[in-house]
């Protein structure tokens, strides 16, 4: 069966830290689909991170670049499987060089925080309560 993909390209000042930083979150580099102008970030077997270079970036838009730093051009939110590993992944993502976004979203059944990346893309980490879901 089709399991449909989302690639979510963002634009990066430097490439090499940006690697870094995702793969100190435990995440993995395509290097099928990687060069000195993008890094394929495995997130998920149907999430893929497209880290571009500017200039790179540049050839697929006649838009301006958003400096993610002082705009917002895009919240991605990921899933996790608990509350600790919400807490996981952004204290990991803080310890490799991003900073917290936003406030704590504590509602019981959902449980959320964010970081901005190197580049100030912000991403979101939630947990749903199954059951919440479901129902």
């Amino acid at each position: 069966m089709y399991q449909q993909m989302i690639f979510v390209n963002l634009p990066v000042n430097d490439l090499d830290a940006s690697k870094k930083f995702f793969t100190e979150l435990g995440y993995t580099i395509n290097p099928q689909f990687s060069d000195e102008k993008a890094a394929s970030v495995v997130i998920s077997d149907t999430i893929v991170a497209m880290l571009l270079t500017k200039p790179f970036y540049a050839t697929f838009t006649k838009k301006q670049i958003a400096d993610a730093t002082t705009t917002s051009e895009v919240l991605v939110c990921l899933s996790a499987e608990s509350r600790e590993k919400v807490d996981e992944l952004v204290d990991k993502a803080i310890a490799a060089g991003g900073t917290e976004s936003g406030r704590t979203q504590d509602h019981g059944f959902m449980y959320g925080r964010s970081f901005d990346d190197l580049d100030g893309h912000t991403w979101e980490v939630m947990w749903m309560d199954p059951a919440a879901i479901q129902g």
